[in-house]
């Protein structure tokens, strides 16, 4: 299992939060997320396509890069 680090951006609330880590659960692949208000960030574990996660955020309408 490999661990992924998103930065992300546009987050402003604890909503925010809770919408993106749902979208990131429903990619194919993830086992588990943790998602940070503050810095904005998310660990995502498991065998997702990191370039999903993105597009998942995206969805979810904020920014994402993976980060490393």
């Amino acid at each position: 299992m490999s661990e992924i680090r998103l930065k992300i951006t546009g987050m402003t609330c604890n909503h925010c939060v809770a919408h993106t880590k749902k979208n990131l659960e429903a990619v194919p692949g993830v086992e588990s997320v943790e998602v940070t208000l503050d810095p904005g960030s998310a660990v995502v574990k498991g065998s997702a396509d990191p370039d999903a996660l993105v597009a998942a955020v995206k969805e979810a309408g904020y920014e994402a890069v993976v980060e490393g």
